[in-house]
Protein backbone atom coordinates (compact mmCIF):
# COMPACT_ATOMS: atom_id res chain seq x y z
CA UNK A 1 0.00 0.00 0.00
CA UNK A 2 1.31 3.46 -0.92
CA UNK A 3 2.00 5.92 1.92
CA UNK A 4 -0.57 8.74 2.26
CA UNK A 5 0.13 12.07 0.56
CA UNK A 6 1.89 14.67 2.69
CA UNK A 7 0.12 18.04 2.13
CA UNK A 8 2.70 19.89 4.27
CA UNK A 9 5.54 18.37 2.22
CA UNK A 10 3.83 19.40 -1.02
CA UNK A 11 3.34 22.95 0.26
CA UNK A 12 7.00 23.13 1.31
CA UNK A 13 8.15 21.88 -2.10
CA UNK A 14 5.99 24.53 -3.83
CA UNK A 15 7.42 27.25 -1.57
CA UNK A 16 10.95 26.25 -2.60
CA UNK A 17 10.23 26.61 -6.32
CA UNK A 18 10.66 30.42 -6.25
CA UNK A 19 14.26 30.42 -4.93
CA UNK A 20 15.13 27.51 -7.23
CA UNK A 21 13.89 29.44 -10.27
CA UNK A 22 15.82 32.54 -9.25
CA UNK A 23 18.93 30.48 -8.52
CA UNK A 24 18.90 28.73 -11.90
CA UNK A 25 18.34 32.01 -13.77
CA UNK A 26 21.18 33.69 -11.86
CA UNK A 27 23.42 30.69 -12.53
CA UNK A 28 22.76 31.04 -16.23
CA UNK A 29 23.25 34.82 -16.19
CA UNK A 30 19.93 35.38 -18.00
CA UNK A 31 17.78 38.48 -17.50
CA UNK A 32 14.01 38.29 -17.04
CA UNK A 33 13.60 39.94 -20.46
CA UNK A 34 15.78 37.29 -22.14
CA UNK A 35 13.94 34.50 -20.35
CA UNK A 36 10.60 36.00 -21.36
CA UNK A 37 11.66 35.88 -25.03
CA UNK A 38 12.84 32.27 -24.69
CA UNK A 39 9.69 30.99 -22.98
CA UNK A 40 6.90 33.30 -24.09
CA UNK A 41 6.07 33.95 -20.42
CA UNK A 42 5.70 37.64 -19.49
CA UNK A 43 8.42 39.30 -17.40
CA UNK A 44 5.90 40.15 -14.68
CA UNK A 45 4.77 36.52 -14.41
CA UNK A 46 8.39 35.34 -14.26
CA UNK A 47 9.16 37.92 -11.58
CA UNK A 48 6.14 36.88 -9.50
CA UNK A 49 7.13 33.20 -9.83
CA UNK A 50 10.65 33.99 -8.58
CA UNK A 51 9.32 36.10 -5.70
CA UNK A 52 6.81 33.47 -4.61
CA UNK A 53 3.86 35.75 -5.41
CA UNK A 54 2.52 33.31 -8.02
CA UNK A 55 2.08 29.59 -7.53
CA UNK A 56 3.97 27.52 -10.10
CA UNK A 57 1.98 25.45 -12.56
CA UNK A 58 3.03 22.79 -15.04
CA UNK A 59 2.20 25.18 -17.90
CA UNK A 60 4.78 27.65 -16.53
CA UNK A 61 7.42 25.20 -15.29
CA UNK A 62 7.70 23.07 -18.46
CA UNK A 63 8.86 25.97 -20.71
CA UNK A 64 11.28 27.09 -17.97
CA UNK A 65 12.77 23.59 -17.63
CA UNK A 66 13.15 23.48 -21.41
CA UNK A 67 14.76 26.94 -21.59
CA UNK A 68 17.21 26.07 -18.79
CA UNK A 69 17.74 22.55 -20.17
CA UNK A 70 17.20 20.97 -16.77
CA UNK A 71 14.83 18.24 -15.64
CA UNK A 72 11.59 19.48 -14.10
CA UNK A 73 12.72 17.84 -10.83
CA UNK A 74 15.55 20.39 -10.61
CA UNK A 75 13.00 23.21 -10.50
CA UNK A 76 10.47 21.69 -8.14
CA UNK A 77 12.73 19.52 -6.00
CA UNK A 78 11.53 15.96 -6.25
CA UNK A 79 10.98 14.34 -2.87
CA UNK A 80 14.03 12.63 -1.45
CA UNK A 81 13.37 8.94 -1.67
CA UNK A 82 15.96 6.24 -1.76
CA UNK A 83 19.11 7.35 -3.54
CA UNK A 84 20.39 10.71 -2.18
CA UNK A 85 23.04 11.12 -4.90
CA UNK A 86 22.92 14.20 -7.08
CA UNK A 87 23.17 13.47 -10.77
CA UNK A 88 26.07 15.49 -12.10
CA UNK A 89 25.14 17.11 -15.39
CA UNK A 90 28.12 19.13 -16.62
CA UNK A 91 27.42 22.14 -18.78
CA UNK A 92 29.40 24.94 -20.36
CA UNK A 93 29.02 28.37 -18.74
CA UNK A 94 31.08 31.24 -20.13
CA UNK A 95 33.66 28.82 -21.57
CA UNK A 96 34.02 26.84 -18.34
CA UNK A 97 32.78 23.35 -17.52
CA UNK A 98 30.50 23.57 -14.49
CA UNK A 99 29.29 20.53 -12.53
CA UNK A 100 26.56 21.29 -9.98
CA UNK A 101 27.13 19.54 -6.66
CA UNK A 102 23.87 20.72 -5.08
CA UNK A 103 20.30 21.06 -6.25
CA UNK A 104 19.11 24.56 -7.28
CA UNK A 105 18.00 26.84 -4.47
CA UNK A 106 19.76 27.62 -1.21
CA UNK A 107 23.54 27.51 -0.88
CA UNK A 108 25.05 26.30 -4.15
CA UNK A 109 28.21 24.25 -4.75
CA UNK A 110 29.93 23.61 -8.09
CA UNK A 111 33.08 22.03 -9.41
CA UNK A 112 34.39 24.40 -12.07
CA UNK A 113 36.99 23.44 -14.69
CA UNK A 114 38.70 26.59 -15.96
CA UNK A 115 40.60 26.22 -19.26
CA UNK A 116 44.05 27.82 -19.65
CA UNK A 117 42.56 30.22 -22.20
CA UNK A 118 40.41 31.87 -19.48
CA UNK A 119 43.09 34.25 -18.24
CA UNK A 120 41.72 37.69 -19.19
CA UNK A 121 40.15 39.36 -16.12
CA UNK A 122 36.61 40.68 -16.36
CA UNK A 123 35.63 41.68 -12.79
CA UNK A 124 31.97 41.84 -11.75
CA UNK A 125 29.91 42.31 -8.61
CA UNK A 126 26.68 40.78 -7.29
CA UNK A 127 25.09 40.03 -3.93
CA UNK A 128 26.28 37.03 -2.01
CA UNK A 129 29.29 35.36 -0.46
CA UNK A 130 31.64 32.89 -2.17
CA UNK A 131 34.19 30.33 -1.08
CA UNK A 132 36.70 28.92 -3.59
CA UNK A 133 39.02 25.94 -3.09
CA UNK A 134 41.64 24.95 -5.69
CA UNK A 135 41.51 21.23 -6.47
CA UNK A 136 44.09 21.11 -9.30
CA UNK A 137 46.25 23.62 -11.17
CA UNK A 138 46.67 27.26 -10.24
CA UNK A 139 43.91 29.87 -10.18
CA UNK A 140 44.19 33.63 -10.48
CA UNK A 141 41.81 35.74 -8.39
CA UNK A 142 41.24 39.46 -8.84
CA UNK A 143 39.50 40.77 -5.72
CA UNK A 144 39.04 44.56 -5.64
CA UNK A 145 42.64 45.85 -5.88
CA UNK A 146 44.28 42.50 -5.04
CA UNK A 147 45.73 40.15 -7.67
CA UNK A 148 46.26 36.70 -6.12
CA UNK A 149 47.42 33.30 -7.37
CA UNK A 150 46.15 30.26 -5.47
CA UNK A 151 47.54 26.74 -5.74
CA UNK A 152 46.25 23.27 -4.92
CA UNK A 153 44.73 23.11 -1.45
CA UNK A 154 44.40 26.87 -1.03
CA UNK A 155 41.06 28.48 -0.30
CA UNK A 156 39.60 31.98 -0.28
CA UNK A 157 36.33 33.49 0.90
CA UNK A 158 34.91 36.89 -0.04
CA UNK A 159 31.88 39.12 -0.32
CA UNK A 160 30.82 39.10 -3.98
CA UNK A 161 29.84 42.78 -3.78
CA UNK A 162 33.58 43.42 -4.14
CA UNK A 163 34.65 43.53 -7.80
CA UNK A 164 36.00 40.03 -8.46
CA UNK A 165 37.08 37.62 -11.17
CA UNK A 166 38.73 34.23 -11.07
CA UNK A 167 40.28 32.25 -13.88
CA UNK A 168 43.43 30.56 -15.09
CA UNK A 169 46.92 31.94 -14.59
CA UNK A 170 47.43 31.16 -18.28
CA UNK A 171 49.85 28.33 -17.48
CA UNK A 172 47.25 25.59 -17.62
CA UNK A 173 43.73 24.62 -16.60
CA UNK A 174 42.50 24.72 -13.02
CA UNK A 175 39.75 22.86 -11.17
CA UNK A 176 37.99 24.78 -8.43
CA UNK A 177 35.33 23.98 -5.87
CA UNK A 178 32.95 26.94 -5.54
CA UNK A 179 30.38 27.39 -2.77
CA UNK A 180 28.06 30.36 -3.15
CA UNK A 181 25.39 31.70 -0.84
CA UNK A 182 23.02 34.61 -1.29
CA UNK A 183 22.42 37.12 1.52
CA UNK A 184 20.29 35.60 4.24
CA UNK A 185 20.73 32.03 3.05
CA UNK A 186 22.01 29.36 5.36
CA UNK A 187 22.92 25.75 4.96
CA UNK A 188 20.23 23.47 6.35
CA UNK A 189 21.23 20.33 8.15
CA UNK A 190 18.54 17.70 8.20
CA UNK A 191 18.38 15.24 11.11
CA UNK A 192 19.37 11.67 10.46
CA UNK A 193 16.11 9.72 9.99
CA UNK A 194 17.34 6.24 10.72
Amino acid sequence: MDPPLDPAGIATALDLVAPRLRGVRDQRGITLAELSKLTGISKSTLSRLENGQRRPSLELLLPLAQAYRVPLDDLVGAPEVGDPRIRLKPRMVNGRTVLPLTRPGGVQAWKIVIPASQSKPSPRTHEGFEWLYVLTGRMRLILADQDLVLGVGEAVEFDTQLPHWFGSTGDGPAEVLSIFGRPGERMHVRPDRR
